[in-house]
């Protein structure tokens, strides 16, 4: 039914240009919910050990990320302090 109400609107001649895209992003955003709902369903029926262990999985390698890129900036802060002690000690 929506599928019809949708098709009926969008071929009125009195929608603005406007009235039109908001219309086929709310058409877009329920074909979404509908795949995002599938998907919740279809994680739902699987058993909670695979997803527990998908979890895991997932946390691990976002830590090793986060680690890294503390490491980077670190590193980063590190390289200015010197270059900085570099040019402080140049002026002098």
């Amino acid at each position: 039914m929506d599928s019809e109400f949708t098709s009926t609107v969008s071929t009125a001649e009195d929608l603005t240009p406007l009235e039109q895209d908001v219309l086929d992003e709310y058409e877009r955003l329920a074909e979404n919910m509908k795949k995002l709902a599938s998907l919740l369903d279809s994680m739902a029926g699987r058993p909670t050990a695979e997803i527990l262990d998908g979890l895991r999985q997932l946390e691990r390698k976002t830590s090793l990320v986060f680690t890294l890129l503390k490491a980077s900036v670190y590193s980063i802060v590190l390289q200015q302090e010197i270059y900085s002690g570099d040019q402080g000690g140049q002026e002098d």
